[in-house]
This record gives C-alpha cells, structure tokens and sequence, in this order.
C-alpha cells in the first residue's frame, strides 16, 4: 500500500482488501459500507430481465467483466446501466438517487466483476430486495449466500442455470431477494457505519495524543 506510516490508522472497506494490501507498518482496521436508499423502495422483480450496474464497462474491460457480461447475455436477457454503458448496447447512466427505484423493477442483479472492492452497487442492490448474481470472488464470497440471498459461483455456467432459474420463477427469486434484504439491513447498516467512523477517529485522536505526550517527555 503506498500509505506506509506507523503513526496513521489505514481503512479499508472490505476484509478482502485489508487481506490482500501489503499493509506495511500502518495500523489498519475495515470499516464495511453503510448504505442508505430512499424509504417506499420496494422490489417488485416484473421485468423478465437481469440487471448489472457498472461505470465505464465497455472501457474498464476484463478485470470488471466485460468478457463475462457480453457471454452471459447471449443466454439469459440483462441490461446494464452506468456511465457509458450505452457503448456496449446498455441504456446509459441512471442518477444515483433513482438508481435503486430503477432496479427494483429487475428480476435479479447481476454481479460480472472478476476483481475489485465490493461495489456499493451490490449493497443497494441487496437493500432494496433483489437477489444477487456473482462471481464468487473478492469479498462477494463471504457477503452472498447461495440459496438464500443469491447464488455465486466461479463457473459461469452455472450461474448461467441459476439466472434462468430465477427467470422462470419469480416467487423463488422474490425470496431470495428477502434474504438479501435481511443480510444487507445487517451488514451495512448506517448505524453500525457510523459508530465505526466515529471508532476509528477516536483511535486516530489517541494515537496522536500519545505522540504528542512523548515528545514532551
């Protein structure tokens, strides 16, 4: 990581990412995401369709899984929205603050991405009662559950299976998305966020209190 200070506190937003960094001297500690969407956002899953939401696919390629995305949509119907998205046959950027009413509509929510940290995309996805579909890769493998708030797998294959399950039926896909409802309300509660916030800046506080009080020594 290029932070390497003994005397700062690095925070990363996933397990995954303080796993991976060479975290060097500096303390570190994972504050996961706390998300909030507009309240009467309901999932009601009435488009035959999957959707995915990320920035800039068509430029950011593999790595983001352009090559996945492009596979899976010859077998199973999705649309994708995002800055640039209409370069690759999607239906261009939607405001933040409608994204989550936008993609309630959606059957299930697709996750392409190979590696990267775990998209807020995702997390308001699961609050607002979609399933999710993903890789089962980066922090996704421990943040969804097969067969109750979604399915993740490293064979495309077979979450090619599972989207069309999800597809054919809509009452199973609707209680998927409960689970990942519940999972979220839990995990990335803006509460727990914010107590976590405040943890890290009173260690930050402390630790420079004690600097300080040693160099008056």
């Amino acid at each position: 990581h290029p932070v390497d200070d003994p005397s700062m506190l690095l925070v990363h937003v996933t397990h995954f990412n303080k796993l991976m960094w060479n975290n060097n001297r500096t303390p570190s500690t994972v504050i996961e995401h706390g998300v909030i969407i507009p309240e009467r956002t309901n999932y009601t899953g009435n488009k035959d369709k999957g959707i995915v939401v990320i920035n800039n696919i068509g430029k950011r390629g593999r790595r983001l899984g352009l090559d996945i995305f492009m596979e899976v949509r010859r077998h199973v119907p999705l649309d994708v929205v995002g800055m640039g998205a209409d370069e690759v046959g999607g239906l261009g950027e939607i405001s933040p603050l409608e994204l989550p009413a936008f993609i309630a509509d959606y059957r299930f929510f697709f996750n392409p991405i190979r590696y990267t940290s775990l998209g807020l995309a995702v997390c308001e996805a699961m609050l607002t009662g979609l399933p999710i579909v993903g890789l089962a890769t980066t922090e996704m493998a421990i943040t969804i559950e097969n067969g109750v708030s979604g399915y993740i797998h490293t064979e495309i294959d077979f979450l090619i299976k599972k989207m069309q399950l999800l597809l054919d039926d809509p009452l199973w896909a609707a209680k998927l998305g409960e689970g990942a409802q519940t999972a979220a309300r839990e995990k990335f509660n803006i509460s727990r966020f914010t107590q976590d916030w405040l943890g890290a800046f009173r260690f930050a506080i402390a630790q420079a209190n004690d600097r300080k009080a040693s160099v008056i020594i």
